[in-house]
């Protein structure tokens, strides 16, 4: 197997660009101090908080193979379409398995992101508690797709992290939706349905890649801006 061929686009170019174009928006917006309030309050500060997003949008390209699953056939499909989501699917040349694979700006950035703002704000409780609440939606509603592998509805992460990180703490309903969103769709749609993918025919199950990466993304933009037009009260 070529490392190159795992190196793929989540999303159809036309939906990606969709992505891009929020994210240009966001940069905008932020310049001109209009959502400025939504980052502070995740403790970074606006650059920082650009460069996360740039990061996962860049990233989302990458994916680093960490296991191999035997399948009896692979699925070939070009792209899959899920809620009007179209996902793109590498082609498959010359093998018969399942590449495990950890997407770099769907998994590695925002995990990381996700861990540095549990610390910065000590949120060890409330941050276990709202991923295990969001975590559990995304379970729940996480589909599997024949030829792509884990797929999730698109503002589920998002719209279900502000709401926990509202419930839990007003003050740090930001942070909190960050990590939630971030965490909770990671583990409860990829990590806990690894034992789905070996029946689905995928060539590649990308860990936040193909399926959960425009949730996790548009978690960073829109749970944490829903999140934090409610201020804690002073």
């Amino acid at each position: 197997m070529n490392y190159h061929q795992l190196q793929y686009l989540p999303l159809s170019t036309s939906f990606f660009s969709i992505l891009i174009g929020i994210f240009l928006l966001l940069v905008l917006y932020i310049y001109f101090g209009t959502l400025r309030y939504a980052y502070t309050r995740l403790g970074i500060s606006r650059n920082a908080a650009l460069l996360v997003l740039l990061g996962s949008l860049i990233g989302s390209y990458f994916n680093i193979p960490v296991a191999y699953l035997p399948q009896k056939q692979i699925v070939e499909v070009p792209a899959v379409t899920f809620y009007g989501i179209q996902y793109m699917v590498p082609a498959v040349v010359q093998w018969s398995h399942t590449v495990i694979a950890v997407n770099v700006g769907g998994c590695l950035i925002p995990a990381g992101m996700s861990f540095f703002l549990l610390i910065r704000n000590r949120l060890w409780l409330r941050g276990i508690l709202a991923t295990a609440a969001v975590g559990a939606v995304c379970h729940q509603l996480a589909h599997p797709i024949a030829g792509l592998g884990i797929a999730l509805p698109v503002f589920v992460p998002g719209l279900t992290a502000a709401v926990v990180g509202l419930f839990l703490s007003r003050a740090y309903a930001g942070p909190l939706a960050y990590i939630s969103g971030s965490l909770g769709a990671l583990i409860g749609a990829d990590l806990l349905n690894l034992g789905n993918l070996q029946g689905l025919g995928a060539s590649v199950a990308s860990i936040g890649g193909a399926g959960t990466f425009d949730g996790i993304f548009l978690t960073g933009i829109l749970a944490v801006l829903i999140a934090s037009v409610f201020r804690p009260a002073a």
